[in-house]
Parts: C-alpha cells; sequence; structure tokens
C-alpha cells in the first residue's frame, strides 16, 4: 500500500510501494470481426457466380453462451498486446496467419458478459477466402450476410448453409456535432455476447473505408478479372454501380497483366492485379 505521507524522490522508489490493487482490474478479451466474399455455386456457367459478403463465427463449447455462434476471440495474455491476442486467438481457433487486422472498436458495456467485467478489444479482419482450408476449422464456419436496412434499423441474416441465425440492430446518433453514432441491440436470440454490434460496425468500417482506401484488396487474390473485383465492392457497399463509376474508383489501383482467365464456358478475360503487388 502506498504511503501517501511519504515523500518519494524517484520513480522507481514510488513504483516500488504501489499496491496494484488499490483499483479493480477488469479483463480484457480481443475479438476479431473477420471478412470474406464467397462465392455461389453457379449454374449457369455463362453468368459470374454470385457473391456473398461473409462473416467468420466459431460454436462456443463452453458456458455462458454454450452452443451459441460467436467471433473468435480470447483473454488477453498479461504480456502480450490485444493485436498480439487477437493474432493468437485465429491462428489458435481458424489456423489463419498473416492476416490484415485493423482495430475497430472497443465494447465496454457494463454488463456485456455475465462471467464478469469485461471489455472487448475488437478487430476487423480481411481474408482472401479462396486461400484457406476450411476442413481446419473444428468449430468455424462462414456465414453469408444478408442485411436489410429500415431507416436506421439494420435487420440481418447470417447463413452458412445449414443454420439461419438473425438479429436486429439499431444505429443510434451519440454526438450531433460530430456525427458520432452508436448500435443498439434490439433482437437477438442466436449470437453470444454483444457480438451483433460489432459485426455491424464492422461492416459500416469497411463500406466507409472502401471508397477512400485500398482495403478491398486484402479480400482479393494475386490475379482477378474486373468483372469479380466489380462484384465485391458492390456486395459490400450493398447496391449496384455504374461501370464508369466503377472505373473512376478503381484507376490506378489495379494493372493489367498479360494472364487470361478461360474455361468454364465464359469469354476468355484479360486478369489485373493489385498494383501493390507489383510495386513490392
Amino acid at each position: 500500500m502506498i504511503n501517501m505521507e511519504k515523500e518519494y524522490t524517484s520513480e522507481e522508489d514510488f513504483l516500488k510501494d504501489y499496491d496494484v490493487s488499490i483499483f479493480d482490474r477488469p479483463s480484457v478479451t480481443s475479438d476479431i470481426c473477420l471478412f470474406s466474399v464467397s462465392s455461389e455455386n453457379q449454374n449457369n456457367y455463362r453468368k459470374l457466380s454470385k457473391k456473398y459478403f461473409s462473416v467468420l463465427l466459431v460454436k462456443r463449447n463452453n458456458y455462458p453462451y454454450k452452443g451459441k455462434w460467436c467471433l473468435p476471440g480470447g483473454f488477453v495474455g498479461i504480456k502480450e498486446t490485444s493485436e498480439e491476442a487477437a493474432r493468437r486467438v485465429l491462428a489458435a481457433e481458424t489456423n489463419l496467419h498473416n492476416v490484415f487486422l485493423e482495430q475497430l472498436y472497443t465494447f465496454d458495456d457494463i454488463n456485456r458478459d455475465p462471467r464478469c467485467r469485461v471489455m472487448s478489444v475488437t478487430y476487423m479482419g480481411l481474408v482472401d477466402k479462396n486461400k484457406l482450408d476450411d476442413s481446419l476449422f473444428e468449430n468455424a464456419s462462414w456465414f453469408n450476410i444478408t442485411t436489410l436496412e429500415d431507416n436506421d434499423y439494420y435487420h440481418v441474416t447470417l447463413d452458412n448453409g445449414n443454420e439461419q441465425l438473425k438479429f436486429v440492430v439499431k444505429k443510434v446518433l451519440k454526438e450531433e456535432t460530430t456525427d458520432r453514432y452508436k448500435f443498439e441491440i434490439i433482437e437477438n436470440d442466436s449470437l453470444a455476447f454483444d457480438h451483433p454490434k460489432a459485426i455491424i460496425s464492422g461492416m459500416e468500417r469497411l463500406k466507409n473505408k472502401i471508397n477512400y482506401t485500398d482495403i478491398v484488396f486484402n479480400m482479393m487474390g494475386e490475379y482477378f478479372t474486373l468483372g469479380e473485383l466489380q462484384q465485391v465492392y458492390e456486395v459490400i457497399l450493398g447496391k449496384k454501380l455504374l461501370d464508369p463509376a466503377f472505373r473512376r474508383i478503381i484507376a490506378g489501383k489495379v494493372i493489367k497483366t498479360d494472364k487470361i482467365q478461360t474455361g468454364g464456358g465464359h469469354r476468355p478475360s484479360v486478369l489485373f492485379t493489385y498494383k501493390r503487388n507489383k510495386e513490392s
């Protein structure tokens, strides 16, 4: 216990007396909202496969929320950063390494975890799903996301082909002067914790950043057609893009290669690559 009447002459002496039990210490987790784009099995080989925006969920084996789906996550160790914990969790739960991660938000509602006071430092991750071996995921599954926006309400359905999960989240203005907002869960009986808010937050972040950064290329393979790239933009933005508008968005971001995509009944298509792939 620190002696408040004692006058310390150095920080070293102060720290020797410091009692870490003075303040309650909440637990901290790292949770990962990992997104990708999936292709629908296409019977008509003359058309591009429909794209789906997907999120990776893990089924919980233990209480609380045993049997519920949630984002991959785990407690932050005392000797690791929240990002190090996120990468450790992804490697352990999904066998994923070297994934693009960006800190998304800290969720710290008082009663968000029934065990104790737990704050979540949540990350948004992006990955090219075609590079993954889904058989390596023991309790994880990709869920395609369908969102219906009604004013400030997001009606979300997650579907992995076997199960459907649904929730409703409301967008609430937090500060008028800065146009900041938060999300409130209106309906949810499928996902553990407050993870519907994390998923919507990640989707909104990605939708905003795709307009002014090259973040989308973390979800693309090394080579792609412009049609495939346009589909990815459209599925994230939730709207169709006119070809001229799309070409303006990607101007200077991609390079035409001498490779051609053939087969499957499609007309041969020129393949492009992200410009930085050639510069690095």
